[in-house]
């Protein structure tokens, strides 16, 4: 019997970036299938998820920061990943104000204070999309967003989080650990930009993380 090939790779991005911000990942998944779109941004939780889901079935999902909270949200509609690696998404009510220092920055200093708030120096302006209302757009839906029950406990799913991320993230993940029963990794070398600071280490996580 032939060896079953592995699934492919989707990647997909938070607020205040683009499908390139997988550059580094990429090159340390040379060789499997890895695809990385741009999000519409639409502020609609139904309009994104009807955007990845063509990409995503059957996938191993990979998701930072507001692309990690849309795996969340797949994974409660019931969409059939094979795995999903999900750094530091938003947790909803189950932690209050987790999102309120990343809305605070915005409101001062818009798009740069919003991601150097979450990424830190690793983001560039560069690295923003071209529209400009794609950050609000997205700020106002992940500050709504509350995570749902998990049906298919089939599905590997690994939480991470950064060695140094503050200790609020490290909070985040505990009662995703706690109240959805999903392990933690802690990501060493890295803060929230896993996909920039620790691109090894997440790549790592992606080809392992699948059934089969």
């Amino acid at each position: 019997m032939g060896e079953v090939a592995a699934p492919p790779v989707v990647l997909v991005h938070g607020t205040a970036t683009t499908g390139a911000i997988w550059g580094r990942v990429r090159r340390e998944l040379a060789g499997r299938r890895v695809s990385a779109p741009d999000r519409p941004s639409s502020g609609s939780l139904p309009a994104e998820l009807a955007a990845l889901r063509p990409w995503v079935d059957g996938a191993v999902y990979g998701g930072v920061s507001g692309g990690a909270t849309l795996g969340l949200a797949l994974l409660a509609a019931g969409v059939p990943l094979a795995g999903a690696v999900l750094h530091e998404p938003a947790v909803g009510s189950l932690l209050p104000g987790l999102l309120a220092p990343v809305a605070a920055a915005y409101a001062a200093g818009g798009v740069p204070a919003l991601a150097r708030t979450l990424y830190g120096p690793a983001w560039q302006l560069t690295d923003a999309p071209s529209d400009p209302g794609a950050v609000e757009r997205d700020l106002a839906m992940f500050l709504e967003f509350e995570p749902g029950p998990l049906p298919d406990r089939a599905i590997p799913i690994i939480i991470t989080v950064g060695a140094d991320s503050p200790p609020v993230r490290h909070r985040a993940a505990a009662v995703l650990h706690d109240r959805l029963e999903l392990p933690v990794r802690v990501i060493p070398g890295c803060g929230h930009a896993a996909h920039l600071e620790a691109p090894a280490a997440f790549a790592r996580l992606l080809a392992m993380v699948h059934r089969g």
